[in-house]
């Protein structure tokens, strides 16, 4: 289907039998793809014993589109469909940065349905290939800050279905459980020696993962805190701080999949315990870091969310408070080698990762965070 191509909108009777076989269909599918995939694994990120502070990584990169959108996507998908909002052969349209959109193009193909989705120009060309992988198109605009509007644009003239995943991912999600990713972190944590977390550290794109986390603590009536970390060139640090819903940010940010222009309807402030601004060249360190420590390449939000992690296990070793921290691996580095692993893209970005990347093997090696 070709850039704004008018296409006309598929009448459904929605109580027709053919539709509702459909509908079965789509929704078994969707369902099966959850009950087939085996958990997400925990890892340990290797600290001293004596330290008495536990670190773990909920590794979400190993979900069958590799990232931690992909659970937000398969709940987007079983929303849209029970609603009745997405039907037989109508496109379905997203604004994402390129996760969500990945995860979402495989749903899509998963019950037949076409997807567009609607990007900054400067996502990363992997996930574009990605994308365009599961028979998706990749539907490109200059501006970040324009992304809703055309996305909502887009479905009006396609006669499809605006997802709008920065609406509805907290209220998609089952928050009370569903094996949701807090249910399944208590779980996994449940034979370690702490293992009731003092803090889960989450980043935010949405909102939704840390709606969906911190809502789960109170529900379960844990006394675990939930910090969000949030990067450069977004406004929900400084709406959180000043209670400002109408808080925004002039660019986008370069860690892509976290961070907003605007106070997104699915982030909610009221839930989250502590925030932390982190600057972008501290989480493309600590990313770097974390290859060096487990082997594993990261994406930049998983940077965002390990340098806010480490420094609260700085706070709890200074202080002799024994606990567990957990932070997200949101999804695989191998999509960003041409960002954050590249010195290239650094300089062109006038990032110094160096003063972070020494203050994390100072931390790692004394135990001693810098003033």
């Amino acid at each position: 289907m070709p850039p704004g191509a008018v296409v006309p909108t598929v009448d459904v009777d929605r109580s027709d039998p053919a539709y509702r076989a459909w509908l079965k269909e789509a929704v078994r599918k969707v369902q099966a793809d959850a009950n087939r995939s085996a958990d997400t694994h925990l890892l340990r990120f290797p600290l001293p014993e004596e330290w008495g502070v536990d670190l773990y990584l909920k590794d979400e990169s190993t979900h069958p589109t590799g990232s931690l959108k992909h659970r937000l996507a398969r709940s987007l998908f079983l929303y849209g469909l029970c609603n009745g909002w997405i039907r037989p052969e109508s496109p379905v349209i997203e604004a994402s940065s390129g996760s969500t959109a990945v995860s979402e193009a495989y749903f899509a193909e998963l019950i037949g349905v076409p997807f567009i989705a609607v990007m900054p120009r400067t996502t990363s060309a992997e996930k574009c290939r990605l994308i365009e992988f599961h028979g998706a198109r990749c539907h490109f605009v200059d501006d970040p800050r324009t992304v809703y509007a055309e996305a909502a644009a887009l479905a009006v003239r396609c006669g499809g279905h605006y997802m709008d995943q920065f609406t509805y991912a907290e209220r998609a999600t089952d928050w009370r459980g569903n094996n949701n990713i807090a249910m399944s972190i208590y779980s996994q944590l449940r034979l370690e020696r702490h293992p009731e977390p003092a803090w889960i550290v989450a980043t935010a794109g949405t909102g939704g993962t840390s709606a969906t986390i911190a809502r789960y603590v109170r529900y379960m009536q844990y006394g675990t805190r939930v910090c969000v970390a949030d990067p450069e060139n977004s406004c929900f640090f400084d709406g959180w701080r000043d209670n400002d819903p109408t808080a925004t940010s002039e660019r986008g940010s370069r860690i892509e999949g976290i961070g907003r222009p605007r106070m997104e309807p699915s982030f909610m402030p009221a839930v989250i315990d502590r925030m932390m601004r982190v600057p972008d060249a501290a989480s493309v360190a600590a990313v770097r870091a974390l290859e060096q420590r487990i082997g594993r390449k990261a994406g930049g939000s998983t940077g965002t969310g390990l340098w806010s992690a480490l420094k609260i296990v700085a706070e709890m070793a200074r202080e002799g408070r024994a606990g567990s921290i957990v932070t997200l691996l949101c999804d695989p580095g191998e999509r960003y080698l041409d960002k954050y692993y590249s010195d290239t893209w650094l300089s062109e970005q006038g990032l110094d990762i160096e003063p972070y990347a020494e203050a994390i093997r100072l931390f790692l090696a004394t135990g001693r965070w810098p003033d």
